[in-house]
């Protein structure tokens, strides 16, 4: 079995997790494990369901997991991950689906990073809440030190983050990811 390290880029919405995780993955050679909700709610055509989020973990989940299998690469990037919509389906609906509960325990990820919203908002359709960024990042953040896992804050204007992210991600994952 192939050891691969897998990096999760999280956040509230417009802090440059989609950025910052396609440039992680180019210079470093990393595979990079796109945010499928976007691709999904542009498809659909519709407002979404509270349903349509257990289908984008579903589509989450399937591209991580061809990717580990299929990829020749020892650094994952993922732009994203559960915990996105865990805390989206809790926000809007004050429940979020037992699987997903399930999945984001079961899968680890080596190094979490936590987008700050010191980036200016950037308005898209797919965004709902640009006046909420704080409360978000405040519960992602309750959310990274109640799960005990490793994660690291990711600030800086545009540049400035990715070289603040580099530095965070230890040599030796760089090292092997070429």
């Amino acid at each position: 079995m192939k050891s691969i390290r897998k990096i999760a880029i999280v956040g509230p919405e417009s802090t440059g997790k989609s950025a910052l995780a396609s440039a992680l993955s180019k210079k470093l050679g990393g595979c990079l494990v796109i945010e499928m909700a976007r691709n999904f709610l542009n498809e659909i055509n519709r407002p979404y369901k509270e349903e349509d989020l257990l289908t984008i973990a579903h589509l989450q989940i399937a591209e991580e997991d061809k990717m580990l299998l299929e990829a020749e690469c020892k650094l994952l990037i993922c732009d994203t991950n559960l915990l996105v919509l865990k805390i989206w389906s809790l926000h809007k609906y004050n429940r979020c689906h037992p699987w997903i509960e399930e999945q984001l325990q079961a899968r680890k990820y080596d190094l979490h990073l936590l987008c700050n919203i010191d980036l200016p908002w950037q308005e898209d359709p797919l965004r709902e809440h640009p006046h909420m960024r704080q409360y978000f990042f405040n519960w992602y953040h309750k959310e990274m030190m109640e799960g005990k896992v490793n994660y690291e804050l990711i600030s800086g204007y545009e540049e400035k983050r990715f070289l603040n992210a580099m530095k965070l991600i230890p040599q030796q994952w760089i090292d092997s990811s070429g």
